[in-house]
């Protein structure tokens, strides 16, 4: 008898040292979860302004394999055995979660963009409402790299399937490209694989958004086929590498670049498009919006904005040394900035946000500028804005009252003006349009007043490419 009780005694207490731990574990990860999730929904951080992971609840088995592999740390938490997007402003959309779930029970996408008033309404393929007017790259809320470039050769395989079915007449291009980055520079070259009349138009020289990052910023990617060239393999490139990479496909295939050229508008005229720059005006039967969102920088409006010392983006640090600096935001390009002077030599380096916090930054930001915060490399000025840019020094309001501190050079890294509003002359209707009216000019594919939310996935993207790719249309003379 004693040695029954002593087997079940023993069995009993073996079940207590195992369950008891991982329960309490189990029980303070969560809590933790839903804490921060809380904290995300009070600052609004739980609405994502771009990708994000997508879950369903009733495939979810709790696993957290999602939570472990996203690079970004904090967008994904486990609450209560379920996986909830915490923190998805910080979703870059590596789709690291989506590939390493075993039950297929998330995927990265946009959601339903039906009511987003910072997305293009459009099509399975990215189309917008106006029929022959196509999105690619990050204008459409997809972010990285390897998006861009599977959009641009996508948007341009469906134009060659339509220009296939009749001729182009002389003196009009079959797409006008507008931007000169990875979707422009992909849908360029898949336009030359289809042997189709086109251009590309840009303000800046080729390499988009990438060209206004700093010298030798990791630019992260995923391994991804580039129409004509070959692959790009690594997970990371500098901005150097890549901008190298443009420069050779430019070359190589003798891709044609207006650059300098300000769109200024896209008019649609019968079946053709007129757009006009700031040099020529282009007539197309097509048009690949692939310029990004980053539009023109944000200013302070303060007075001294126009003295030298102020700028709105910041190449080189090490130019930098010995000197009082101010970096105005609380992003990452500011924050990157900010950590990249504090690095140089002799550098006095604060930056003012308008936040208490850093609360829209990778992971990787966060961590860099917290441990030089600690270390008082940086000093943060939270609950800040500028008053006045003076020749020697910068004026704040911050809770506490006015402050002056020395200062050489201001980088005033707010963001940018996205050109929604280019977009909407143009004819492109955005999500929350459509909230009390409705829509005169249905776009392509899409319900006959209303257009319809979307889903947008990754997978979808590379499923279309797929498609076209294997469709194999026949080139069409340009």
């Amino acid at each position: 008898m004693m040695e029954h009780i002593f087997i079940w005694a023993s069995a009993g207490l073996l079940i207590v040292m195992v369950f008891v731990p991982y329960w309490l574990s189990f029980r303070r990860r969560h809590t933790v979860a839903a804490t921060h999730k809380k904290e995300a929904q009070q600052l609004g951080l739980d609405k994502p302004r771009a990708q994000y992971p997508l879950i369903d609840s009733s495939l979810c088995i709790g696993c957290g394999s999602c939570v472990r592999a996203c690079p970004e740390g904090d967008v994904l938490g486990v609450v209560y055995g379920t996986a909830v997007v915490i923190n998805g402003e910080r979703c870059v959309g590596h789709g690291c979660c989506e590939r390493v779930c075993p039950v297929g029970a998330l995927k990265v996408g946009l959601g339903d963009v039906s009511m987003r008033e910072d997305i293009p309404i459009m099509t399975d393929l990215n189309e917008t409402t106006v029929p022959g007017l196509f999105i690619a790259g990050e204008l459409g809320g997809m972010s990285l790299i390897k998006n861009a470039i599977d959009q641009g050769q996508m948007v341009v395989g469906e134009i060659a399937s339509r220009i296939s079915k009749s001729a182009t007449p002389d003196g009009i291009l079959d797409v006008v490209i507008v931007g000169a980055g990875p979707a422009g520079l992909s849908a360029a070259l898949a336009a030359i694989k289809h042997g189709m009349s086109y251009t590309i138009l840009d303000e800046h020289p080729p390499g988009g958004t990438i060209l206004h990052y700093p010298r030798r910023k990791l630019v992260m990617t995923q391994p991804v086929e580039i129409p004509l060239y070959g692959w790009l393999k690594k997970n990371e490139y500098s901005k150097e590498e890549l901008l190298e990479i443009w420069q050779d496909i430019i070359g190589r295939f003798s891709i044609s670049i207006s650059s300098g050229a300000r769109v200024e508008s896209v008019t649609k005229v019968g079946e053709c498009f007129e757009v006009k720059t700031s040099q020529q005006t282009a007539r197309s039967r097509h048009v690949v919006l692939a310029m990004g969102r980053r539009g023109t920088p944000r200013k302070l409006d303060v007075p001294g904005e126009d003295l030298a010392k102020v700028t709105y983006k910041l190449v080189d640090a090490q130019s930098y040394n010995d000197c009082h600096l101010l970096v105005v935001g609380g992003g990452d390009s500011a924050v990157e900035a900010a950590v990249g002077l504090a690095r140089q030599s002799g550098n006095t380096v604060s930056i003012s946000y308008r936040k208490g916090s850093f609360f829209r930054v990778k992971k990787k930001n966060e961590n860099a500028i917290t441990s030089l915060i600690s270390s008082k490399g940086i000093r943060p000025i939270f609950d800040s804005q500028v008053l006045e840019i003076r020749e020697k020094t910068v004026l704040l309001s911050t809770k506490d009252g006015q402050l002056e501190i020395p200062n050489d050079y201001v980088f005033v890294l707010a963001g940018g003006v996205p050109p929604f509003a280019a977009l909407k002359q143009m004819g492109v209707t955005f999500g929350g349009q459509n909230k009390d009216t409705k829509s005169d000019k249905p776009g392509p594919d899409l319900p006959s007043k209303t257009p319809g939310p979307k889903l947008q996935t990754l997978d979808a993207v590379k499923a279309r490419s797929r498609e076209r790719a294997a469709s194999n249309q026949p080139p069409v003379a340009a």
